[in-house]
């Protein structure tokens, strides 16, 4: 080569099917966008309209964190079955029902707590089991097949506690009180009873940082189990989601099942743990509320599937399936936590819960659709 030779550049090639995706367009694209904006919006609304009544405390946050942590115990099996394009509308039904599964050996067939506890959740995972066989055995919508099993277990709950105990609501027999029953049992007291990091809590109070009472305790008693159980199934829920091979699956049963079963997918198998998994949320539900009120209701959990399928919805899954995210579920029950419960610390009156409920769902619907449509539309 001689010296005065000229030298080429070498550039790279530029690839046209690759391009920068902006940071907005990619916390756009987040199933859980809509969910977590909203939140951001109720935050900021109850900032101003209560920010000085206690609702941001200590004592208030505990309030509103645990209603949301109910619902969002539901939400959690709600959004992996939208996800992958079902719904079931026993999971109130199942709640009550699960109470009473929990109650009647305890009290009457002398029976020990934890092994009525067992007992509850292995006769509601397989109504849940059963569920789900119907629906892929029969082809049937799971709305129909699942709103059969919530007129049977409402019946069922109501039917068998009068059978058994003549009553509908059971707090006791005799010397047997359920709620001593349950904060005796150590194993049953540590997964469902009571708070978490009390201790903690009366360190802060006694140092002065938080309020205490008049024995020096602190006035917000700890973190309860509700809480600890919704932030478990959370995480678990949306890593099995993002990061494992059977949340691929879930997404792509809701996305279409047949092309999922041309390729090997286990249609089946996937929609029926689904329906065994949001058994399981609900009977969690179930024990909780148990060792919270102590006592269990036929009556329990009256229209929960709705308001799971609507945190769901607020979280950005999709009614058709194939689409959603575990964590905006969450926000979703978040948003309801602290609306509920925010709505008393203002002077805007209880009735308008519901209505805020159902615009927040309508909105959010609308939001998710828009962003959606513009995000596959520059796709193409």
């Amino acid at each position: 080569m001689t010296p005065n030779a000229p030298t080429l550049a070498t550039t790279a090639p530029v690839d046209d099917r690759v391009r920068q995706v902006s940071l907005v367009r990619k916390l756009m694209a987040r199933p859980e966008f809509g969910a977590l904006a909203g939140t951001l919006l109720v935050f900021v609304m109850f900032a101003f309209s209560a920010g000085g009544s206690g609702m941001f405390n200590p004592e208030g946050i505990i309030n509103w964190s645990t209603v949301a942590a109910y619902l969002g115990v539901l939400a959690v099996g709600a959004a992996l079955l939208m996800i992958a394009g079902e719904f079931d509308l026993s999971v109130g039904s199942m709640i009550g029902f699960a109470g009473m599964l929990l109650a009647i050996p305890a009290l009457y067939w002398g029976w020990p707590i934890s092994a009525s506890v067992v007992f509850a959740f292995t006769v509601a995972m397989c109504l849940g089991w059963l569920n789900g066989w119907l629906v892929v055995r029969t082809g049937l919508p799971s709305f129909i097949v699942t709103l059969a099993f919530f007129f049977i277990l409402r019946g069922l709950s109501l039917a068998v506690s009068v059978i058994f105990t003549g009553k509908t609501i059971l707090s006791g027999n005799g010397d047997l009180v359920l709620r001593d029953m349950i904060s005796q049992d150590p194993v049953i007291a540590f997964l469902f009873n009571g708070y978490t990091l009390t201790g903690v809590f009366n360190s802060l109070a006694q140092a002065g940082i938080l309020a205490a009472r008049d024995d020096g305790t602190a006035l917000a008693t700890g973190i309860p189990k509700a809480v600890v159980w919704w932030i478990g199934l959370t995480a678990a829920g949306a890593f099995l989601l993002a990061r494992t091979k059977l949340g691929n699956w879930i997404q792509a049963v809701g996305g279409d099942a047949n092309a999922a079963k041309n390729v090997g997918i286990p249609v089946a198998k996937v929609k029926v743990g689904l329906f065994v998994l949001m058994a399981f949320c609900s009977t969690v539900f179930a024990v909780l509320q148990v060792a919270d009120a102590g006592s269990a209701a036929a009556d329990r959990g009256l229209q929960k599937e709705f308001e799971a399928i609507i945190a769901a919805v607020i979280g950005g899954c999709l009614l058709t399936g194939g689409y959603g995210s575990v964590i905006g579920a969450a926000f979703g029950a978040l948003i309801f936590g602290m609306v509920q419960i925010g709505i008393g610390y203002t002077s805007i009156d209880n009735n308008w819960y519901r209505v805020f409920l159902g615009l927040m769902l309508l909105i959010a619907v609308l939001f998710n659709n828009y962003i959606r449509s513009r995000f596959a539309a520059g796709r193409r």
